[in-house]
């Protein structure tokens, strides 16, 4: 049996899609919707929402095995990095032993670094 690759999503954050994120959330915290707030931070502007990019996962999960699979999914994941307006993210995976469920997954910038780091546990069908 071969290894499984999850299907790849991938999105061009920018800050329409923050604020309409902030707005489905309710988390309008200055960090992400306040540019003149954010240009006084370390990171020097708005950065996206943590689980904006975290969603491409479980987007991609969808996308390889149905909603019904992705809803009952767990993941085990690091956020290595910021995502500014303006970057393109890539969400996919790879089965780590064939058959088990068990995914290496991953959201990357344009360039190749990571965003997202970790693991998910996808369930059989039931």
């Amino acid at each position: 049996m071969s290894q499984a690759s999850l299907h790849p999503v991938t999105l061009t954050v920018d800050q329409a899609a923050i604020l309409l994120y902030a707005q489905i959330t309710d988390d309008f915290n200055p960090i992400h919707v306040d540019p003149d707030f954010a240009a006084t931070t370390p990171l020097g502007q708005v950065i996206a929402h943590g689980m904006l990019s975290a969603n491409l996962i479980i987007q991609s999960i969808a996308l390889s095995f149905g909603t019904a699979r992705a809803s009952r999914s767990t993941l085990d994941i690091r956020f290595a990095r910021p995502v500014f307006a303006g970057d393109v993210v890539r969400a996919g995976g790879t089965e780590d032993a064939p058959g088990e469920g068990r995914f290496t997954v991953w959201v990357r910038k344009q360039d190749g670094s990571a965003v997202i780091e970790g693991s998910a546990l996808v369930p059989a069908r039931a």
